[in-house]
């Protein structure tokens, strides 16, 4: 296929590069709508769990939500016109089911403290579209001073407008840096590629999230992945090729043999790089929540998006432009990359375990780890739906439509007095403040509301929902609410855990074994993954769980890490580790012949590669670390963990472990059992005339280990 590939870059550079401005041309159409498209509802909670089916059974009872969405807080005592306006003005926008105000001697939490402040509560109907109902309910408002407008389904507004700024600033700051930086390395009018290759990768994963947004509403957040990965990732593999194009037509002097050449060996490893990512990140679908459901499809199309784009754009403009690209210093061994891996070669026992412990560090604050959850407290300062948030939390009693919790039972009406006792039991549950009494929402449909003075994912709140699931009940009943929901959260993740492991890691030694035929190696990279992994959660941990760093990163700590945000970090940094392993041991794989030792080998191909994948990573940390601007603390968490992620596998495991480790396995590193050889030399994926991996030793190094 790459030597197709190959052929028509050679014949049709210009007949390629058109096509490619009509893909770009209509990706740019259809894909960049897809900002105000992804619309998942509920994006981090499980739908199959507990809490989700007892919302969706109230709703189903009452046409409404279950609980609150929007809170006003004007600046007035109750009784006052102000506060009487602002409840008649929201309770005629469309979508508003009912709005609670306080009256004098009534009502009295939602009054603050200090009697100058109240809260009109409202409650939206279940099938509209929260956003709209919201951006109604601030378009009535709008210019009154007096009222502020926070609640869930404000915050959860704001939340999304909020990262779609954060993605356009993003943007403005990203493509000016990898230009410079790709100018820096190219030099010349070879660094327009990558940045060529960014767009076309970022607009055609748009396109591709619009068409499975249709069938499986996907989440906003997930255009934040995709930008910051897909330049990261198209700049990478652009460079790689580039780079090798650049070795390969000076040593020959031929460009149709130095593309020819490029293609087989390093497109070959751009393509299972690429399956290597998207096969890691498509780990996430496991999970049940949209949020992580979203950022696994983004995530594995773009990587495969992007790698499309760098093996068709790159040949034919390489064709074009091959005399104008420049030279490459050619790669010696007496280059500082050779002299670093005979260095750690030297002594290997001790880099692999000093490097070790350093990682093992880094990766020790994830043991005390805390979860937070997606809330008001995740936006800034200047929305309003936080300063309600901080307002409402200080100034107001725990009636004032806090911690909420809902049990919900289906049961005829000769059950009342069985679940009017169980509604007392339910009064005395460690946390319980105040309970009523059940209330027939539809026929057979009860519902009873309790309230809890903690925080919604305090670890006392969550004590509470599971004293009131351990009840024994004379009905089934579901419990739901913010804190349930945070419960089940955890639950659903720890449940769907185990298999999205084993997906990671059985995909990750099947596509490396197909590569290096080895059965050792493909291991060994599965360890150190985890390792780089571990080291950039735990690093993520200790900035973020604490609140270090908060003033240079302008951010506000939660006392916990987003629980979803923890696997994506991890799971993009087991990806990318993996991506830049294929391409070192590719190239060590070539180095192997006979003549030239493991260790000579281990060396060059450090050599080859060394400045390569240091410039890479520098690259991709820049794309990805970008959403460190963020102003949600979770977006920033993932834009700092995965940048730490990459410069720690470029910076350590590369260029440390990964030759201190080879050097002390030796020949084992290509050990395979003889049957699983002859199977790799029947399916292994190879150009034609490209030697196979050689997993036993060369001829002239004695036999198998």
């Amino acid at each position: 296929m790459l030597g197709a590939l190959a052929s028509t870059a050679i014949r049709h550079p210009r007949r390629m590069l058109l096509l490619a401005l009509v893909a770009f041309l209509v990706a740019a159409v259809l894909g960049a709508p897809a900002v105000g498209m992804l619309n998942a509802r509920e994006p981090f909670s499980d739908p199959a769990s507990q809490s989700a089916r007892a919302q969706q059974l109230v709703e189903q009872a009452t046409g409404r939500e279950p609980s609150p969405g929007v809170l006003a807080l004007v600046s007035a005592p109750p009784g006052t016109p102000a506060v009487a306006s602002a409840a008649r003005e929201i309770a005629r926008v469309p979508g508003v089911a009912a709005v609670t105000a306080p009256t004098p001697g009534r009502e009295t939490g939602l009054v603050s403290t200090d009697g100058r402040s109240s809260l009109v509560v409202a409650t939206l109907s279940a099938a509209p579209d929260p956003d709209t109902v919201v951006k109604h309910i601030e378009a009535t408002l709008h210019g009154r001073s007096d009222v502020l407008l926070g609640g869930p389904d404000v915050a959860g507004t704001q939340t999304g407008k909020q990262a779609q700024a954060d993605l356009g600033f993003a943007e403005a700051i990203a493509f000016p840096l990898l230009a410079i930086l790709a100018f820096v390395i190219f030099r010349g009018i070879a660094a327009l590629l990558p940045l060529a290759v960014g767009g076309m990768a970022v607009l055609g994963t748009f396109v591709v999230l619009r068409l499975v947004n249709l069938a499986l509403p996907l989440s906003i957040f997930a255009l934040n992945l995709v930008i910051g990965l897909g330049l990261g990732l198209a700049v990478d593999y652009s460079l790689f090729l580039v780079w090798r194009f650049r070795e390969e037509l000076q040593e020959r002097g031929d460009v149709e043999t130095a593309l020819r050449s490029t293609l087989a060996r390093t497109g070959r490893t751009v393509a299972f790089s690429a399956t290597t990512v998207a096969a890691a990140l498509a780990s996430l679908t496991v999970f049940p929540q949209r949020f992580l459901v979203s950022m696994g499809i983004g995530g594995a199309m773009v990587a495969l998006v992007a790698a499309a784009s760098a093996l068709l754009i790159v040949p034919p403009l390489l064709v074009l432009l091959a005399r104008r690209l420049g030279r490459v210093k050619p790669s010696t061994q007496g280059g500082a990359w050779y002299r670093l891996a005979r260095g750690v070669m030297r002594r290997p026992v001790l880099v692999a375990t000093a490097t070790t412990a350093l990682l093992l560090l880094m990766a020790a604050p994830a043991l005390s780890v805390r979860w937070s959850g997606i809330d008001a407290t995740v936006l800034p300062t200047s929305q309003s739906a936080r300063v309600v948030s901080d307002r409402v939390a200080s100034e107001f009693t725990v009636g004032s439509g806090g911690n909420a919790i809902t049990v919900v039972a289906r049961a005829p009406a000769s059950d009342r007095p069985a679940l009017a006792g169980y509604a007392e039991g339910l009064a005395r549950a460690p946390g319980v403040t105040a309970s009523g009494p059940p209330v027939q929402l539809a026929p057979g449909t009860w519902q009873i509301m309790l309230v809890s003075p903690n925080d919604p994912i305090s670890p006392a709140a969550q004590q509470t929902v599971r004293a009131i699931r351990a009840q024994p009940a004379p009905v089934p009943v579901l419990v739901g609410g913010t804190t349930a929901s945070f419960v089940d959260q955890g639950t659903s993740i720890a449940g769907a855990l185990p298999p999205a492991i084993a997906i990671l890691c059985a995909v990750t030694l099947l596509v490396l074994w197909l590569m290096t035929g080895s059965v050792i190696l493909p291991i060994k990279s599965l360890l150190m993954n985890g390792l780089t992994a571990a080291a950039a959660t735990g690093i993520l941990v200790f900035v973020f769980q604490d609140g270090r760093l908060a003033g240079p990163l302008a951010y506000t700590s939660q006392g916990g890490i987003e629980e979803t945000d923890f696997l994506i970090v991890a799971a993009i940094a087991f990806a990318l580790s993996t991506d830049y392993g294929v391409f070192l041991l590719a190239r060590i794989s070539e180095e192997r012949r006979p003549g030239v030792s493991e260790r000579d080998a281990i060396a060059a191909g450090m050599q080859r590669t060394g400045r390569l994948i240091t410039w890479a990573a520098i690259l991709l940390a820049v794309a990805v670390g970008v959403f460190a601007t963020s102003k949600l603390v979770f977006l920033k968490e993932v834009g700092i963990g995965v940048a730490v992620a990459v410069l720690i596998d470029a910076f350590i495991v590369r260029a440390l472990l990964v030759p201190s480790l080879m050097a002390l396995l030796g020949r084992w590193n290509w050990w395979a059992p003889a049957w699983l050889e002859r199977l790799h030399r029947r399916v292994a994926i190879r150009e034609s005339g490209t030697p196979a991996p050689a997993t036993r030793p060369a001829a002239d190094h004695d036999a198998r280990p």
